[in-house]
């Protein structure tokens, strides 16, 4: 039987310890808490739902979170009035930390976040740039390594890997490659929307980084890709961002590169023009076969 103690994804009460700004599109927080020893990241693109606290409220209103039934738990949250209840959105963790009991999460703040097109409005964008030490969030989160947020799933026959991600993957993005084995072969795009989104790397792998800044008039995510070698007789994809880009990428590799499906993995993080509670309101395009 499953209990709230033995479920593979369970809630996480946390709070923030600081905050950096690791550029112009980017907002690091990290997040304290005697839960996080409960928490077991499976590393590479790991994800989870973050619920955050309405402007003018102390914590995210949820439901009582000692239900075994964390299906039941959602349920009760989704019919909570839209201004009182949790916002909630959708993240990777970038790194977790036992010593001291750590996570880092990376914000994307961008334009595209909101229907409205201004910078930063997004209520996960607001909330990360005005976080303090003290503030509380609750995360539903892996109690276990191996689970199903882990996306990057590196085949045992892979002989490279090809990365492309915008700034929302990037986090993700930056901790495939911490993880690749030494001596990978590894193809990484990078878009991002300013030159000082630019940052170093950390990585055993044999990767080749090319940093796509759309302020520098770089090229679409097809056209930046197209050129790129995919070297050995086994080649494995991993493409995540804004769905539209996402799915031009995954018919290319799949159709013009005749790849097959199953070794590219492919995630739209977000859509241009939608929010991401609009976004689960349609269908997922990047979800079609190619």
């Amino acid at each position: 039987m499953t209990t709230a103690e033995t479920a593979p994804f369970q809630f996480f009460s946390l709070q923030v310890d600081r905050t950096r700004r690791l550029g112009p599109s980017l907002v690091r927080v990290t997040f304290t808490g005697e839960d996080l020893k409960r928490f077991a990241s499976g590393g590479r693109d790991q994800s989870l739902s973050l619920f955050l606290p309405h402007p003018g409220q102390e914590a995210p209103v949820l439901p009582p979170l000692d239900d075994p039934d964390m299906y039941a738990i959602l349920g009760a949250w989704r019919a909570m009035p839209d201004d009182e209840r949790a916002v909630m959105r959708s993240y990777t963790v970038r790194e977790q930390r036992t010593d001291p009991n750590e996570m880092d999460i990376d914000f994307a703040i961008h334009a595209e976040t909101s229907a409205a097109g201004a910078a930063g409005v997004g209520p996960a964008c607001r909330w990360a740039g005005r976080a303090k030490p003290g503030d509380r969030v609750v995360v539903l989160g892996p109690a276990v390594a191996a689970n199903t947020g882990v996306r990057f799933q590196l085949p045992e026959d892979a002989d490279s890997v090809l990365i492309w991600a915008d700034e929302t993957a990037l986090p993700a993005a930056s901790a495939i490659l911490e993880w690749l084995p030494a001596e990978t072969r590894a193809q990484v795009f990078l878009e991002v929307p300013y030159s000082g989104d630019r940052m170093d790397l950390a990585t055993e792998a044999d990767a080749t980084v090319t940093w796509l800044v759309r302020e520098e008039g770089a090229p679409s995510a097809v056209d930046a890709v197209r050129g790129a070698e995919l070297p050995g007789q086994a080649p494995y994809v991993w493409i995540a961002g804004e769905s539209g880009a996402v799915k031009a990428l995954r018919r290319h590799f799949v159709r013009e590169r005749e790849l097959d499906r199953r070794r590219v993995t492919f995630v739209g993080y977000w859509r241009k023009g939608l929010s991401e509670d609009a976004l689960r309101e349609v269908p997922d395009e990047t979800q079609e076969e190619a």
